[in-house]
C-alpha cells in the first residue's frame, strides 16, 4: 500500500471504546488497516509469588485471528503458542505494569486480551495502545463499584514503530514498508519520555547511532499523538467533556 501521508506522520488512529456491548472495558484500536480488539478484565486473584505481598498484577494475552492475515494465520491453541506470540504477550504485560502502582491493585489481577482482527503491520504497538485504554476503563469501573480505593494508573503508556526504508526514516510502518525495511524499531514510552522498551534490528546494513537517535525521536513524536487520542477516548467513555 503506497503511503499517502508524510513520512513523519502515523497512520490514521481511531479508538472506539466500549466496542463490546457486554464488556465496557473493551476497545477497538485501529492504526490504518491494522485493527486490534483489546479488553481488560479484573479478577480477585494474584499469582502465587504475590500471595500476601500486598500487591496486584497485570498480564496479557495476544492472538492473531486466522483471517487477519494473508495467507491465513494458523490458530494457536492454549499451551502451543509460538515464540513470537509469547514475546508480544510479555511485551504488552511489561508495558502495562510499567505504568501501574501495583500496591493500589492489592489482591487484583488485570487480564488484558488483545485479538488482532486485521493485520497490516504494527500489531504489537497497536495492542499496547489499545490495552492501555481498556485498562483505564476497567479501573474506572472498579472504582465506581468500590472495588478499588484509588486508580493504580500512574501515567500513560504508548508504543509506535519507526524504520528506515530505502534510506528514508518512516513512522508507523505498514506491512509493505515493514517487510522491506532496512531497520525496524519499536519504542514503548511511559509518560512524556520514560522508556519502557526499545526493540531495534538492522535487517540489512548496520544502524548508525545517528539513525538510531532519529528513529527514537520519530517514534516518540508518534507516541505523543497516541497519548492525545487515548486521553480523548477515555474521556469520551467516561462522559467527561
Amino acid at each position: 500500500m503506497t503511503r499517502t501521508y508524510p513520512p513523519s506522520s502515523p497512520r490514521p488512529i481511531v479508538i472506539t471504546p466500549g466496542y463490546l456491548a457486554r464488556h465496557p472495558a473493551s476497545v477497538l484500536y485501529a492504526s490504518g488497516e491494522t485493527q486490534v480488539l483489546c479488553a481488560a478484565t479484573m479478577t480477585r486473584e494474584v499469582p502465587a509469588f504475590l500471595d500476601g505481598k500486598g500487591r496486584g498484577w497485570a498480564t496479557a494475552e495476544y492472538s492473531l485471528l486466522p483471517a487477519s492475515t494473508q495467507p491465513r494465520a494458523r490458530r494457536e491453541r492454549s499451551g502451543k503458542i509460538s515464540g513470537r506470540t509469547q514475546e508480544i504477550q510479555r511485551l504488552i504485560g511489561r508495558s502495562i505494569r510499567g505504568v501501574l502502582d501495583l500496591e493500589a491493585l492489592d489482591g487484583w489481577t488485570i487480564h488484558v486480551d488483545c485479538d488482532v482482527l486485521q493485520a497490516d503491520g504494527g500489531t504489537r504497538t497497536a495492542s499496547i495502545n489499545g490495552a492501555f485504554v481498556a485498562v483505564e476503563l476497567a479501573v474506572h469501573d472498579a472504582i465506581e463499584r468500590d472495588l478499588l480505593e484509588r486508580s493504580p494508573v500512574e501515567q500513560a503508556v504508548g508504543a509506535m514503530s519507526a524504520g528506515m526504508v530505502a534510506g528514508e526514516a518512516l513512522l508507523d510502518l505498514n506491512y509493505e514498508e515493514d517487510s522491506s525495511a532496512d531497520v525496524d524499531l519499536n519504542l514503548v514510552l511511559a509518560g512524556e519520555s520514560s522508556i519502557i522498551e526499545i526493540q531495534g534490528t538492522a535487517e540489512g546494513r548496520p544502524l548508525s547511532r545517528g539513525q538510531l537517535d532519529e528513529l527514537v525521536e520519530l517514534a516518540s513524536s508518534g507516541i505523543h499523538q497516541v497519548f492525545k487520542r487515548q486521553k480523548e477516548a477515555v474521556a469520551a467513555a467516561k462522559g467527561v467533556g
